[in-house]
């Protein structure tokens, strides 16, 4: 199993950055597919981004392509999300979620654990 916890999240300006980090428990954090999803309120949690096992692949919802980038670090278990260029709609609950699909994951059911989630609020 795979205990996720997100940090990271604040009050940012639009147009500002913020960085978020994901730490996971578990010897097996390689083995996961992570990705990055979000919660405004009244809304439906969507898929931000994802990344494959060993960091080479990454994909992305098309609304925050060429502003945020998703990395990971296997030895340090962690998975982080670098948001630039921040908009008033990216405010949200931001979570961690750790799959094991060997594709590309942006279905929330296809995920196995998820984090608590960290606010990110983007003021005008």
């Amino acid at each position: 199993q795979v205990q996720l916890v997100e940090s990271g999240g604040g009050l940012v300006q639009a147009g500002g950055s913020l960085r978020l980090s994901c730490a996971a428990s578990g010897r097996t954090f390689s083995a996961y597919g992570m990705g990055w999803f979000r919660q405004a309120p009244g809304k439906d949690r969507e898929f931000v981004a994802g990344i494959s096992r060993n960091g080479s692949g990454r994909y992305y919802e098309d609304s925050v392509k060429g502003r945020f980038t998703i990395s990971r670090d296997n030895a340090k278990n962690t998975v982080s999300l670098q948001m630039n260029s921040l908009k008033t709609e990216d405010t949200a609950v931001y979570y961690c979620a750790a799959t094991g699909r060997t594709i590309r994951a942006m279905r929330s059911d296809f995920y196995d654990y998820w984090g608590q989630g960290t606010q990110v609020t983007v003021s005008s």
